[in-house]
């Protein structure tokens, strides 16, 4: 039998919600261990997030959601400046299509001053056609937020996760949580890997959070997914708009949008559909649908500068907001369930309210000594020629361009896997790597060789995105000569 790993605190799931967690609770002298059943951080509902980081004007008052998110979005700049993700505070846009709806963003506004939301102002027609001039000219007006953001939601993940792992914690990757058993003072938790004790868990596995919840005898976590389907244009069209747009929101969701990316790529959707399955296609309805109301707002959009799609789930609970609490079961079992948008605006707060759960449950938590908050990433197009040709000197790597259309270096792909990235996804979600106009068609190859030579693996067991996804199946000619030189010129 493997030996227990024994530790303070477990965190269920690197998403943003646990990765921030983790984060948090690395501040204090805790043994931590997070853990995560796929093959990298932020695979699960993170990696296909919008990225937006919410005002806190679309929440009922009196909500966790809406005092959570405006704290939130409030932490984003100094996290940013911290943890060297890429943010920026774009502000956000909700239009009216017509006079009818012009009371409806004075609603907004309303609901949004009562959440603690600064600086927001109505905009006329004029207004809004200054600050936004290729927003169709039907628009009747708008609510300006210039609190709201836009973020890579899975580079916040993996910064989240670095630092906390730099700050002591352990990560655990491909490792499924299959049972856990109630202790005297604590858990004992069965995976697929080795057996862990801890004094607290934080329940943070998004669609699964239920089934977590359950293995300890707890069935108040009822969850149902949400599929949303996003549309990504070619950078070319950086600019096209400034802000995020919203329409007014339902019921269900808060629109269809159009959300300028930090990366300077437009992106429209999402959809809204409750699904009965895991399924992550993309489908013509979905685009007709995205398509056709996002051209209400940007007429100038065109198909012919789509170059991906993608589609995720989020976990929707039965309350209405999030559930955040204690379990009945145990007051160290913590779930952090149901936690759909605005959820990664609110993160870095869900952190700071689990840590106080954490702290109340009667964890001993004495502040370390020498926390380091600080995370850096060498980005090679975000640095001046100078200092882009001082890199290179010191280190060729970064003057080895391997994606051309995003220009990343052999230099920074090798960051990233030194940094965690085992697989082809894993390095393109940490570079922006096979993410432009050629969707890794020039790149792949070169990704695969650097891994292969990083790891120390053979090509053949290089994959996409974990095992069953791997791309080549051995040479087809043995030329060792050749596989000398790949190996030499990769090294």
């Amino acid at each position: 039998m493997m030996a227990i790993l024994e530790v303070d605190v477990l965190v269920i799931g690197a998403g943003v919600v646990g990765a921030a967690v983790v984060r948090e609770l690395s501040r204090y002298e805790l043994a931590l261990l997070l853990v995560e059943k796929e093959v990298d951080v932020s695979f699960g509902t993170s990696k296909a997030n919008s990225g937006i980081v919410h005002s806190g004007i679309h929440d009922r008052p009196g909500t966790l959601k809406a005092r959570l998110s405006v704290r939130g979005c409030q932490l984003f700049p100094e996290l940013a400046a911290e943890l060297g993700f890429l943010y920026k505070q774009n502000g956000a846009v909700v239009v009216a299509r017509s006079r009818e709806e012009l009371a409806g963003l004075e609603k907004l506004a309303e609901n949004g001053r009562a959440n603690g939301v600064k600086d927001l102002s109505l905009l006329s027609r004029e207004e809004l056609s200054r600050i936004e001039p290729n927003l169709s000219a039907e628009l009747a007006g708008g609510l300006l937020a210039p609190s709201g953001g836009i973020v890579v939601p899975f580079d916040l993940v993996f910064a989240l996760t670095e630092n906390a792992v730099a700050n002591g914690a352990k990560l655990m990757v491909g490792t499924e949580v299959r049972g856990i058993k109630v202790e005297k003072d604590g858990f004992l938790v069965r995976t697929n890997r080795q057996p862990i004790r801890t004094k607290v868990i934080v329940n943070a596995a998004g669609l699964y959070g239920g089934e977590v919840a359950a293995m300890i005898g707890d069935h108040s976590i009822q969850l149902y997914a949400r599929k949303g389907e996003e549309y990504l244009f070619d950078r070319k069209l950086e600019g096209l708009v400034q802000r995020t747009i919203f329409p007014l929101p339902s019921k269900v969701s808060k629109g269809i949008l159009v959300i300028p990316t930090v990366d300077g790529n437009i992106m429209i959707g999402p959809t809204a559909h409750r699904v009965e399955n895991y399924d992550l296609s993309t489908s013509v309805s979905g685009w007709n649908e995205i398509y056709s109301e996002a051209r209400n707002l940007v007429p100038s959009l065109q198909p012919a500068d789509l170059i991906t799609a993608f589609s995720g789930l989020r976990a929707v609970g039965t309350t209405g907001d999030f559930m955040i609490a204690p379990s009945m079961i145990s007051p160290r079992f913590i779930n952090a369930a149901g936690i759909e948008s605005p959820g990664l605006t609110a993160a870095p707060a869900i952190a700071e309210y689990i840590v106080e759960l954490i702290k109340e449950s009667g964890l001993p938590m004495p502040r370390k000594r020498r926390f380091n908050p600080l995370r850096s990433v060498v980005r090679l197009r975000d640095i001046n020629p100078q200092a882009q040709a001082e890199l290179m000197q010191k280190d060729p790597a970064y003057g080895q361009i391997v994606c051309r259309c995003e220009m990343v270096s052999a230099g920074e792909i090798r960051d990233a896997i030194r940094r965690g990235a085992t697989t082809v996804d894993g390095v393109k979600l940490r570079t922006r790597s096979g993410m432009g106009r050629c969707q890794g068609g020039f790149c792949t190859p070169k990704i695969i060789r650097l891994l292969s030579a990083e790891l120390g693996l053979p090509p053949e067991q290089i994959s996409k995105n974990g095992p069953g996804s791997e791309f080549l199946f051995g040479r087809l000619r043995g030329n060792q000569a050749e596989k000398a030189k790949e190996e030499k010129e990769y090294a």
